[in-house]
């Protein structure tokens, strides 16, 4: 971790010997312009002024007393009051750049005024507020330090304003448009400050502490500094956060070194059921004790924790000082365990889980014969395919595989390629159709189980002429045009038979569609027709 000062006044050097210089370099310059003063009324060719002749010493001689009573360490401070004081003349200097202005001097003299009168308040300050306070009691936070300077300068401008016959009171009544509008836009920063003060009044923690500042176990950190705006702090990841005194104002804080300097440190450890608890807690108290971090005062303990599946759990507790270190305390104390339940023969168990199988029933066999059988019937019912047979109906049967489609579900759409037949086994489907694409399709008719339809694409290859949807869960056996080029490959002449038969299913169906499909071609057309879709 990052090493810091002490907590009894060191400071470095430099900061020591930049307090001392401040008074010096004020001696000289007083002494090489012999009258400050006076060289700044000459410059603006105005009256000798006594009040400001006296400000001017006053803030002088009190620069010099604060600088040699504020403590060693704390002589840096000095460095308000002085740099304030060289801040005088700067007015005169502003005022050469007006010279035809006549209120150029006075306001030139109110200026000098100002930074003379804030340096005396400021030195003042510091002499209650640090050099005699910090004798009876603890430094006063920087946050209150810096409040009170920007007091101190706030009533230095009223002061002044005043005196210039200005009403402060004016300022702030006749802009309360000016005034709402700073305020909503610093209201977060105000809130900060406030908060600040509300931490510094009401001590949560100080510098040094470790502490949790939101609910993430992880956002711990060591406070190295509390500012009017933020507090900052060191993770053990050596991360630098910064986190806003008016979140720190809303949260519950956890504090790791106060009231005490140790903190609790909680480990969990796992033995079989089969080793008395009693025993287990015996040989963790005496395998931790001396370990890195634990201490003896508060003494550590050990208690059952709860049953688990892997076994008892215990839950040790210890108490370190070295929260910074906590980790490695931890750690240290979790290998001694481990070593000593090795050594008496108990080993740390894993989660174990009692399995029992239970064995499904096996499907039945699926009797392919009855369901070849079951479409050969449907098929058989098709007087389309009579022609075929019974041995090229079952041939038909064996190798057309049954689909199922739910309900809603289209199997052909209207103007779609199609080269199969379906055959209804079980459902209803709905037929529809359509004769332009911009007007409803017209309901064609309803078919059932041992229907059919999707022959003329079966045969000729033609697009399909209507739209075909299931109605209900419907399971269809599907009769592909491969199936069917093989039956007619094997006996040609069977064109002739289907081609009749087909010229009877169109005339049917032209009268069904009424007028919504197209006339049937002619008959020798047809056979024509199949004979060059199936390549015979």
């Amino acid at each position: 971790m990052p090493r810091e000062p002490a907590r009894s006044g060191w400071q470095p050097r430099s900061s020591v010997q930049s307090g001392m210089v401040f008074p010096v370099i004020a001696a000289v310059l007083l002494v090489a312009t012999a009258d400050p003063v006076q060289s700044l009324e000459d410059a603006l060719q105005i009256p000798p002024d006594l009040d400001l002749r006296r400000e001017f010493a006053a803030a002088l001689v009190a620069l010099l007393v604060v600088t040699f009573a504020l403590p060693k360490g704390r002589r840096s401070l000095a460095a308000w009051p002085f740099g304030l004081l060289l801040l005088g003349p700067v007015p005169a200097a502003l005022a050469y750049l007006f010279p035809d202005s006549a209120d150029a001097p006075a306001a030139a003299i109110l200026g000098a005024r100002f930074f003379f009168l804030a340096s005396l308040l400021q030195s003042v300050l510091l002499l209650f507020a640090v050099a005699a306070w910090e004798r009876i009691r603890p430094p006063l936070p920087k946050i209150f330090l810096d409040v009170f300077r920007w007091l101190m300068v706030a009533a230095a401008v009223v002061a002044i304003l005043s005196e210039a016959g200005v009403e402060p009171g004016s300022l702030f009544t006749g802009s309360a448009v000016v005034t709402a509008v700073l305020g909503f836009a610093l209201k977060d920063t105000l809130g900060n400050v406030f908060a600040g003060l509300a931490i510094h009044a009401e001590h949560p923690f100080e510098i040094g502490d470790w502490i949790q500042y939101d609910p993430n176990p992880a956002h711990i950190g060591k406070v190295v500094e509390v500012n009017w705006r933020a507090t900052k702090v060191i993770t053990l990841d050596e991360a630098y956060v910064i986190v806003p005194n008016g979140q720190l104002a809303q949260a519950s804080i956890r504090n790791f070194t106060k009231p005490d300097p140790w903190s609790r440190r909680s480990l969990f450890v796992v033995t079989p059921y089969a080793v008395p608890p009693q025993r287990v807690q015996e040989i963790i108290l005496g395998a931790i004790k001396g370990s890195f971090g634990v201490l003896e005062h508060p003494t550590p303990s050990v208690v059952t924790n709860a049953f688990t599946e892997r076994g008892v759990e215990h839950w040790v507790r210890l108490f370190t000082t070295q929260f910074d270190k906590r980790d490695r305390v931890d750690g240290m104390a979790r290998d001694r365990i481990w070593y000593a339940l090795a050594r008496h023969g108990i080993e740390i168990p894993v989660a174990t889980h009692a399995i029992r199988l239970t064995p499904l029933p096996a499907p039945p066999p699926l009797d392919q014969a009855a369901v070849v059988e079951r479409r050969m019937a449907s098929l058989a019912q098709i007087g389309l395919l009579q022609p075929l047979g019974p041995e090229l109906l079952r041939q038909v049967a064996a190798d057309s595989p049954d689909r199922v489609f739910a309900i809603g579900e289209p199997i052909i759409r209207q103007n779609e390629a199609g080269e199969s037949l379906f055959v209804i086994l079980s459902g209803r489907v709905e037929v529809t159709a359509s004769d332009h694409r911009d007007r409803p399709a017209v309901r064609l008719a309803e078919l059932g189980a041992g229907e059919y339809f999707g022959e003329m694409s079966l045969m000729t290859g033609a697009p399909r002429v209507a739209t075909v949807t299931a109605m209900e869960e419907t399971c269809v056996v599907e009769v592909s045009r491969d199936v069917f080029r093989r039956v007619l490959t094997s006996k040609p002449e069977l064109v002739d038979a289907l081609g009749t038969a087909l010229q009877v299913r169109m005339a049917e169906r032209a009268q069904a569609v009424a007028g919504i499909a197209g006339p049937p071609a002619e008959g020798q057309d047809i056979f024509r027709t199949i004979r060059d879709f199936f390549s015979l």
